[in-house]
């Protein structure tokens, strides 16, 4: 059993509340650990995307819209001016995978939505209503959505504008936020940059758990792909990424952060950090909050299963209670042996990143 299942078992009162701002390809699946406690709301451009999902989705609580997102319902989406980030899609195209993408262009306009979605060549499927966007804030107001655990933002190009228009109206406790950053810029306070965005989320009282990097080659060199698609590279400078923030329950303003929260919500924070695959800062939560959280788990039985996950794939994994003990013991095994890396450790790490992927995106 996952930690997340875990967590779900113990809910209640309450559900998993999940936005996903940029859909396509669908509800990452670790989400759906939650079962009939997930409640999701998904946004994207690609109506015939928006469609497919809908038709394939089971639970009654989960659905789509097919809408362009502006920062005002006033400002119509004008796809003939092209994309509202000038900079980074000047960068991209500069990049090896936009001159894949010039080459397969033929085809790919003849392609399924499926096959153009894997290129993420979104702007090629049946699109929503330009004319007709919408604002997420209004939205989520609209449909009576006052309470959001978690809220995931990829549009290739606007992420940034819909992040401010969130400015002042962030639902309230909200946990996380993982959203797609750019590692290039020009340092002005509008651009769709790294050091931007993490201003806001921290102005917001939001701290930064993980950070995905993600490599990409210029086609003056274009470098081997990483996925089967053309995307990032195993080599180029770093140039997009993901980041993934939430509330630290245990930094210096826990205590206010803390107090309007439901032991529900904690546990469900300290499922967010594990699917994150932080599960150190699900269990640092777990000691934190045991009080709180004895109310909606049993706080020993979840450090175990996130100590099973903190080793990886060992086939027989300590409890938690004797991973700390063998950690105070100082042995070998938590280091990695000096000298070249022995062919073994290299090909769990290649199993484990086949298993456990980054968004290919």
């Amino acid at each position: 059993m996952t930690f997340t299942a875990f967590v779900a078992q113990g809910l209640k009162a309450e559900r998993f509340a999940l936005l996903d701002i940029g859909c396509s390809g669908g509800l990452d699946p670790k989400w759906r650990a939650f079962g009939d406690r997930l409640k999701a709301l998904g946004i994207d451009a690609s109506a015939s995307e928006c469609q497919r999902l809908t038709s394939e989705e089971k639970n009654p609580d989960v659905s789509y819209v097919a809408a362009f997102v502006s920062p005002s319902a006033d400002a119509p989406i004008d796809l003939s001016a092209g994309p509202a980030a000038p900079l980074i899609m000047k960068m991209r195209d500069r990049m090896s995978f936009m001159r894949t993408r010039e080459i397969r262009d033929a085809k790919l306009r003849t392609a399924s939505t499926e096959e153009q979605l894997r290129h993420n060549a979104w702007e090629l499927t049946g699109l929503a209503d330009p004319s007709k966007p919408v604002v997420v804030p209004e939205l989520l107001a609209a449909r009576g959505w006052t309470d959001l655990d978690y809220m995931k933002i990829d549009t290739d190009g606007i992420d940034w504008q819909i992040l401010q228009s969130f400015e002042g109206r962030l639902p309230a406790n909200l946990l996380a936020v993982q959203m797609e950053v750019n590692f290039v810029g020009d340092g002005t306070p509008d651009e769709h940059s790294f050091h931007n965005t993490d201003r806001f989320m921290r102005r917001h009282g939001f701290d930064l758990f993980r950070l995905d990097v993600r490599n990409y080659s210029s086609r003056a060199l274009p470098a081997r792909y990483i996925w089967p698609t053309p995307a990032e590279t195993h080599s180029g400078r770093p140039f997009q990424g993901e980041a993934y923030y939430a509330l630290d329950l245990l930094g210096p303003n826990g205590p206010a952060l803390l107090s309007p929260l439901s032991a529900e919500k904690v546990a469900k924070l300290a499922a967010i950090l594990s699917g994150w695959d932080v599960p150190d800062a699900a269990a640092e939560l777990l000691l934190g909050c045991r009080d709180r959280l004895t109310a909606v788990i049993d706080v020993d039985r979840g450090l175990d299963l996130l100590a099973a996950q903190a080793q990886g794939d060992r086939a027989r994994p300590l409890d938690y209670r004797r991973y700390m003990a063998r950690f105070e013991s100082d042995p070998p095994d938590f280091y990695r042996p000096e000298g070249p890396i022995p062919l073994r450790e290299r090909l769990a790490a290649a199993w484990r990143a086949y298993l456990r992927p980054r968004d290919r995106r």
